[in-house]
């Protein structure tokens, strides 16, 4: 590419900080980090990023900081880097000044990425390619960056409590992509979730808070595209403060970015917050064989963890070929600069982290009060959002469940595991099962002199992610179907602890078809009536199928798209709203503390939390360990610890507005393939159907409950049973009393 001779911006030395494009009215401040270059060259191009107008040499270095400032550079200037030192891979430097180069801290880019083995910095014709270095140029095969003025920061962040959190996880393409209310234009993208009708959908649904599948620029990895595929999912980040080019409506380079910040503030508006998948723990560039498109070329050893033995390999805790680097403060501050940028900038309100024990890595082992917590925890901006962490990586020592700070929320796949393994009729499970709906205090709720430092709301409990199964598939396949991916079927996870319940796949066997509801409607029940934080995945609310595909992480088409068309996905959302509903409505599915059957509620004699067996009984240590019982109860007794301040009118006492207050809840689960003739505790008081999932939605819509006139009720095979009681009267509906004279 040619590179003008003449000189046409005047520069000077500029700052350090902050690092990347700044923009003023005098100009454009450029810093970017490398602790081992010997020379950085800044290479300026005309509008169309195809003609480089200017070679400008950073003249400054600062605390291992190239800075210059280009007088009278205008915004939306396009740039790139070049970076010169030694490539010497056995030494952990792979410079190559051939190589154009993207700025880790651009705000946009202008143009495509485009596949091309000039992006290698190595010869990859030698016998051992990465040790020889390739001279061609790759300048017009990569995006450029776009230096932009910094934007208004976002004010309207809704600040839902942890305990009222209920998270939806989507992926922005794929939950527009076939939206009959979303304009073909739009569908696929950040202005296609901006649609009136998809926050709509989501605050009828009863979401607060959804959490979209990575949204930073991202690649295709090369052996994806050799496929004819493409990374759907986007866990292969290129830039960390980039909206992904594909999600925007807009050409225009600026438009992402704003695109972005209008879909979050629509979500706003409704009261929903914006958490984002993020990742962190590798880049793009993958292995000693992977391209060098910006971290590589500018300062490989400190921006990735390299093996001791030989820094011409990387360490792989992520799978994804390399591991960044957060133990170097520089790469630390990109990664928290990258974090304030969406809190601050974008208007996000937290972040789900992709194997999180990466970040939390020393040398070679997790530790919980290591420089990357201790750093969010002590940071004004990201102290106030959500932490969600995905507690294992791959490498040794990788599972970390239940071992972040305290401020940290988990995903929870041993809730995920348990409650799959139960309601699929596993033996033994009593115990676990009992321990899950309790909000997993056993995992989250280490005991110091007695007080807890967790609280139940830092377990996200989910049964499907967009990692394995959707709930569909859960209950129509016993084995994965990934033979799109182009992997023989030897992809995605292999313990599933599904069930097809008689036949693999669809099929048109009203029995089958007719049970497989019924787990549904069972797994999602016990979802959303656990302790803890609720996640559901998008489209398990309206029966969504990837065909058994249970790793779709290549699939961009119709396999892993929502399909709205679907004629049975009506009753089923309207199903999840009723649970959604239900949660909220009662507070003691949702409490801020775990509960341990110590404290008895004045109102019923009845302790806080209990277990019951079959027959209605408290559960026994036999019983806990009888391999046989699939059925086990939980009682919650109202102590007046869970009421906050503020009146309802309803009750004419204090209580949460729009939520009833129980004396108690009593949840039956029967995983047995028998009916259950089930004992109700001997009270004087009223009881109340709320929810059985052996009953059509129908049965129970948000105006009418079913009053219970005898002392037991009928626990049906494969169902769940939600009951509430009451001593008082004054319900919304009339109850019918059951006394303990009555029983006898």
């Amino acid at each position: 590419m040619a590179v003008a001779n003449k000189q046409i911006f005047q520069v000077g030395s500029g700052r350090s900080y902050p690092l990347g494009a700044t923009v003023n009215d005098k100009g454009i401040n450029f810093a970017i980090f490398s602790a081992n270059a010997e020379k950085v060259e800044l290479c300026l191009f005309d509008a169309s990023g195809k003609n480089e107008i200017q070679r400008i040499i950073l003249p400054e270095f600062t605390d291992e900081v190239w800075h210059v400032f280009v007088e009278d550079l205008p915004e939306g200037s396009l740039y790139g880097y070049r970076v010169y030192g030694p490539f010497a891979p056995h030494e952990g430097h792979r410079f190559n000044p051939h190589k154009l180069l993207l700025d880790p801290y651009a705000k946009e880019l202008a143009g495509d990425f485009i596949a091309s083995s000039s992006h290698y910095a190595f010869d990859e014709h030698c016998e051992q390619p990465d040790l020889t270095i390739d001279i061609r140029d790759n300048a017009a095969y990569l995006p450029k960056c776009v230096a932009v003025k910094p934007l208004t920061l976002c004010e309207s962040h809704p600040q839902v409590r942890r305990r009222d959190t209920i998270i939806y996880e989507m992926h922005v393409k794929g939950f527009t992509k076939q939206h009959p209310d979303v304009p073909v234009e739009l569908q696929g993208t950040f202005a296609g979730l901006a649609q009136p009708s998809v926050c709509q959908y989501l605050s009828e649904l009863g979401i607060t808070s959804i959490e979209l599948l990575p949204v930073h620029s991202f690649l295709d990895e090369p052996f994806v595209r050799e496929k004819g595929l493409s990374n759907y999912w986007g866990y292969n980040s290129l830039s960390f403060f980039v909206p992904q080019p594909s999600y925007c409506h807009s050409d225009d380079s600026h438009g992402g970015t704003s695109e972005f910040r209008t879909m979050v503030e629509t979500f706003h508006q409704a009261g929903i917050e914006v958490i984002l998948d993020v990742v962190y723990n590798h880049t793009a560039e993958g292995n000693e064989l992977g391209p060098t498109l910006s971290f590589k070329g500018i300062d490989n050893a400190s921006y990735y963890r390299l093996c001791s033995e030989d820094k011409r390999f990387y360490v792989n805790h992520s799978g994804c070929g390399n591991t960044l680097n957060i133990a170097h403060p520089r790469v630390l501050q990109l990664v928290t600069d990258s974090l304030r940028y969406w809190v601050e900038v974008m208007g996000v309100d937290g972040f789900r982290f992709d194997l999180a024990p990466i970040l939390g890595r020393g040398e070679h082992h997790f530790c919980a009060n290591n420089h990357f917590f201790t750093t969010l925890k002590q940071d004004p901006i990201l102290a106030k959002v959500k932490l969600i962490a995905e507690p294992w990586d791959i490498g040794e020592g990788g599972y970390q469940l239940g071992r972040f700070p305290n401020q940290w929320m988990e995903w929870n796949d041993r809730f995920r595991d348990t409650c799959r393994r139960f309601w699929r009729g596993d033996e033994g499970l009593a115990p676990e099962f009992a321990a899950r709906l309790h909000g997993s205090s056993d995992i989250f709720e280490p005991r110091t002199q007695g007080i807890s430092s967790r609280r139940p709301s830092a377990s996200v409990n989910f049964i499907t992610s967009h990692d394995g199964f959707t709930l569909h598939d859960l209950v129509s396949y016993e084995k994965q179907q990934n033979h799109a991916n182009g992997e023989q079927n030897k992809d995605g996870h292999h313990s599933n602890f599904s069930s097809n319940f008689g036949i693999e796949g669809e099929t048109d066997n009203e029995i089958i078809k007719k049970l497989r509801q019924q787990q549904k409607r069972n797994l999602l029940t016990t979802l959303f009536i656990s302790q803890g934080t609720p996640m559901l995945l998008a489209g398990d609310e309206m029966a969504n199928s990837q065909q058994g595909n249970n790793n779709a992480y290549c699939q961009d088409n119709e396999i892993s798209w929502l399909d709205w068309h679907n004629s049975d996905a009506q009753a089923e959302i309207e199903f999840v709203k009723r649970l959604i509903h239900l949660r909220k409505e009662h507070p003691l599915l949702n409490r801020t503390h775990y509960q341990h059957g110590q404290t008895v509620s004045t109102l019923t004699d009845l302790p806080d939390i209990s277990w019951l067996n079959c027959r209605g009984q408290l559960m026994q240590t036999s019983d806990w360990h009888n391999n046989s019982i699939k059925c086990v109860s939980m009682l919650l007794a109202d102590t007046k610890s869970e009421i906050l301040p503020a009146v309802d009118t309803i009750f004419g006492e204090y209580c949460p507005l729009g939520q009833l207050k129980d004396d108690a809840l009593l949840i039956i689960f029967n995983a047995h393939q028998s009916d259950i003739d089930y004992a109700l505790p001997e009270l004087n008081g009223y009881w109340q159907v709320l929810l059985n999932t052996a009953e059509p939605i129908s049965a129970f819509n948000s105006n009418k409950s079913k009053n219970i006139i005898t002392a037991n009720i009928t626990a049906a095979a494969h169902s769940c049973v939600v009951l509430s009681f009451s001593r008082s009267k004054t319900r919304i509906n009339q109850l019918t009393p059951v006394s303990k004279e009555d029983r006898e």
